[in-house]
């Protein structure tokens, strides 16, 4: 994780924790628990998932209390099975309670990313095609959710809308003809050589202009069935990239994957993730 995402992380347990603690703290454990009291948790998995997040929850024991010690058995990208040990957290009790949903609310749901991506990836093992995310996640989760993705086996689109230039259906239908996109991409590209750019496409049509344009290098094809994007295959210079996207499923990914397609970008792996069961067992010393 670069400085940035660091300090992003950082953040957003930071915020995390100022929901929970308010201005008071943690009424609870600061009134009942006495302050010398020393105890163990242990985050334990209550289904099969993939794990996302384990050291994320460490950032947080730690951030409640540095002298928590914590022991990360199950690093992120990892598989477990029911009853499994992912972390355990020793030392003064009231920061292992203040700090304890705070981190299984980020584990849950970390890992219920990574384990839905993993089941979409496992799924078109046999194809070429890569599982990619999008940009419908929770707002201010992107960077924390991305890396989910990732521990899943998926990979991840643009990070925002600052390091690619993606035009949709709606940039075309505000302020921008066809006659001058091919200048302005050669612009755009002199302005961001590494940026790449990606066009979407709602008809085959379409793709066929956009294929004569220099210096593209990603065709995204939106909510086209399964016979569509087989026949845009078909036309392909080589050099750029096809995406399917819109409405992908458990049920429908394979069929789309097996067209032959480059990506397919699933909003679904962020949006819809259940949370996974996991839960914290607490001893005390």
């Amino acid at each position: 994780m670069n400085s940035d995402n660091n300090s992003l992380t950082n953040s957003i347990i930071e915020l995390a924790l100022k929901e929970d603690l308010g201005q008071r703290g943690d009424i609870s454990s600061n009134f009942f628990i006495s302050e010398t009291a020393i105890a163990c948790g242990k985050i334990i998995a209550g289904e099969e998932c993939v794990i996302s997040g384990s050291e994320i929850a460490a950032l947080v024991f730690n951030k409640v209390n540095p002298d928590i010690n914590i022991a990360v058995r199950v690093p992120s990208g990892k598989s477990v099975i029911a009853g499994e040990v992912i972390l355990t957290a020793s030392g003064p009790a009231r920061g292992i309670l203040t700090a304890e949903r705070t981190a299984l609310n980020f584990l849950q749901r970390l890992s219920g990313i990574a384990t839905l991506t993993r089941k979409y990836v496992e799924l078109i093992a046999s194809t070429k095609a890569k599982i990619l995310d999008t940009r419908k996640t929770t707002p201010g989760m992107r960077v924390l959710e991305k890396a989910a993705v990732v521990a899943g086996g998926g990979y991840n689109h643009r990070h925002g809308l600052y390091d690619m230039a993606m035009l949709k259906d709606n940039h075309f239908a505000s302020d921008m003809k066809m006659e001058s996109l091919q200048i302005m991409i050669n612009e755009f590209k002199e302005m961001y050589p590494d940026a790449l750019v990606e066009l979407e496409a709602d008809e085959i049509s379409q793709v066929i202009q956009f294929l004569s344009l220099k210096h593209i290098d990603v065709i995204m094809l939106d909510n086209m069935s399964k016979e569509q994007i087989s026949e845009v295959i078909q036309l392909s210079n080589g050099t750029i990239l096809f995406e399917a996207s819109g409405g992908i499923n458990l049920e429908t990914v394979m069929g789309i994957a097996e067209t032959g397609v480059d990506r397919i970008s699933v909003g679904a792996l962020t949006h819809s993730a259940k949370a996974i069961d996991l839960a914290m067992d607490f001893q005390q010393q």
